[in-house]
């Protein structure tokens, strides 16, 4: 038998050790998931988690994601995006506008009456930003963005049914332009985090709030407010929200190219399109039945009463325009950009 000098055995056994190091380096990819809802979400039962399985699977688990639900990872839900902007997070999911004043050109989407289903909205966004929004973004990297299924009211002791009615009201809003909304309708905006809604009803801070059915059972607030009012069946709601499942731009483009293409993979516009549908859409005729089962009224306004609204409030779209010119931008053509999209995804 040939025999083999100790020492080129022994540099080959240290060869292997670095070798299965290297190997053992590469599969250690653990990307810090940051939201602010609880684990038994809807968003991470069937947005995150999903998400995170898949680019386990497709990168044969050398990616992987490490989920902090509830701000496990410190902070307040409006330190998100600047969270993962500074790296505290590798991946984050959240409103982005929770940082008021720093999405105006993005916002146009949670304009009053804006879209109906999540799906066609969620790519409309999309292509939106990638067109005129993106130096919105500095330091992210999107992922996907989304919208949900649309605001409605959920109110505790008062049940309104017109537009007199809702004067005085103090009604939870998630974003300045559902603030302006509401104070065009003759209520008292106050602006919150969703997990802050149930304990502000509760004690009586909030008279309702405008949320969208996705985010009722996330913070069990069927159990509290027992009157749904909406807008008639199939018509744009009375204000939205825009989402983020951002990266940060660092963390990304340090990736090996393979695990940067799974990641690119499983972005974009189909990929926004799909967290409108799997997290909002499919979802909210489960959500109005389990609100039912818990004796909730359910109350659509006529055609009549809506376009009243409508009317009272277009005077919010005016201060978009404005703001945004005010910013450089180009406050009309973007509204009417943003509008041939939801139209152009909805056919």
């Amino acid at each position: 038998m040939p025999r083999f000098n100790p020492i080129l055995r022994a540099i080959a056994g240290l060869g292997a050790v670095w070798a299965l190091a290297a190997s053992a380096q590469a599969q250690e990819v653990t990307l810090k998931v940051a939201h602010f809802l609880p684990g038994t979400s809807n968003a991470q039962v069937n947005l995150i988690q999903p998400w995170c399985d898949k680019i386990a699977k497709e990168s044969s688990k050398r990616m992987v994601c490490q989920i902090y639900p509830s701000m496990q990872l410190g902070g307040t839900p409006p330190q998100l995006f600047d969270q993962v902007k500074d790296g505290v997070a590798d991946i984050i999911w959240t409103l982005q506008t929770y940082s008021a004043g720093r999405f105006t050109k993005s916002e146009v989407f949670e304009l009053p009456w804006m879209y109906s289903k999540a799906e066609p909205g969620s790519k409309a966004l999309w292509e939106y930003t990638q067109k005129y929004a993106m130096d919105e973004y500095k330091g992210v990297h999107p992922i996907l963005m989304h919208v949900h299924d649309g605001t409605l009211f959920h109110f505790s002791s008062k049940q309104p049914k017109t537009l007199e009615e809702m004067k005085g009201l103090k009604i939870r809003t998630a974003n300045r332009m559902n603030a302006q909304m509401i104070s065009a309708i003759g209520g008292v905006p106050v602006q919150m985090p969703l997990p802050a809604v149930p304990d502000a009803m509760a004690k009586g801070v909030i008279d309702g709030a405008a949320v969208p059915w996705e985010g009722v059972p996330a913070i069990k607030l069927d159990e509290i407010a027992k009157y749904h009012f909406d807008v008639p069946e199939g018509s744009p709601r009375i204000a939205g929200s825009i989402f983020i499942f951002g990266m940060n731009q660092a963390r990304y483009d340090k990736l090996p190219a393979d695990l940067k293409k799974v990641i690119d993979d499983n972005s974009g516009l189909e990929a926004s399109g799909w967290a409108g549908r799997v997290t909002f859409d499919d979802q909210v005729p489960r959500f109005k039945a389990k609100a039912k089962e818990l004796g909730g009224t359910f109350y659509n306004m006529s055609q009549g009463e809506y376009q009243r609204f409508v009317d009272a409030t277009r005077g919010v779209e005016q201060q978009w325009i404005e703001s945004a010119d005010k910013k450089g931008a180009k406050g009309a053509e973007l509204l009417k950009a943003a509008r041939e999209l939801i139209q152009k995804y909805a056919r």
